[in-house]
């Protein structure tokens, strides 16, 4: 299997990043998508990939919520190091209007120029959207191409979210923890989501699935998710394991997998 976004860089692992990785790719879990969030955590990521080059692969974006005063030397730092290294993916990057802030403006303006510089580059982008489907739906409507493609980042939409990405005809949805959840409308959307065009993920240390929500979560835990998926679907956990690992390794290039 493969984590398509998971913070392995994070804090929350500095006690036991090692042992937390073993313990992934003895669950069957052998490659990771590592997001970026902002210049402070970059350096972490990089080491973090630079230890572990034959399994986690770096991605560089600004994320919206640390879109803030600094937007511009954050982008900036974006720009000028997206050609030093051969990054998976340009995130993640989005929107964010769940948590109140004042650069609801600027997220967009960084959204779009990030798309602009995966575009370019021929890179797919990791797009988060907590409650602003409708924002970004307007500018991937105004400026996508078609070179535009990637994963909409730990999905929750509705199904008329889905048709709508699935009109872009370019793009994946990345389904984790929320799966597995009591109250979750996921499993009734995903009924109608064919499996190739799904990916999964666990948003480490985010998001743990039943029956460890609440606790940091680890990229061991992906198997949860594959279970329930593959209980949604009536297949085999090796069958959605198959199909989203090959999803994740189209997106991603990830040729040796």
């Amino acid at each position: 299997m493969i984590d398509t976004h998971a913070h392995l860089y994070d804090e929350q692992f500095d006690a036991d990043r090692d042992e937390m990785i073993v313990r992934a790719r003895a669950a069957g879990v052998e490659g990771f998508i590592i997001p970026a969030i902002d210049s402070t955590s970059f350096d972490r990521m990089m080491t973090l990939c630079r230890s572990y080059s034959d399994c986690c692969f770096p991605c560089i974006g600004l994320h919206p919520t640390s879109v803030g005063a600094n937007y511009e030397s954050e982008l900036s730092f974006v720009e000028e190091n997206i050609d030093k290294y051969k990054f998976k993916a340009v995130g993640e990057i989005g929107i964010d209007s769940y948590w109140p802030t004042e650069y609801a403006e600027q997220q967009i303006f960084v959204f779009e120029q990030q798309i602009k510089w995966a575009d370019a580059r021929g890179l797919p982008v990791i797009i988060h959207a907590r409650q602003s489907f409708d924002v970004i739906f307007k500018v991937l409507d105004r400026v996508r191409t078609d070179k535009t493609r990637g994963i909409f980042h730990s999905f929750t939409g509705t199904a008329s979210d889905y048709a709508k990405i699935k009109s872009y005809g370019s793009f994946k949805i990345g389904v984790g923890g929320v799966l597995t959840f009591k109250k979750s409308s996921l499993p009734e959307v995903l009924k109608e989501v064919p499996l190739n065009e799904i990916v999964l993920e666990t948003d480490s240390p985010y998001l743990a699935p039943h029956p460890f929500r609440g606790k940091r979560n680890e990229s061991g835990w992906l198997p949860i998710i594959a279970e329930k998926l593959a209980e949604i679907k009536n297949v085999s956990i090796e069958y959605v394991d198959k199909i989203t690992t090959a999803n994740a390794v189209e997106t991603f290039g990830l040729l040796d997998y």
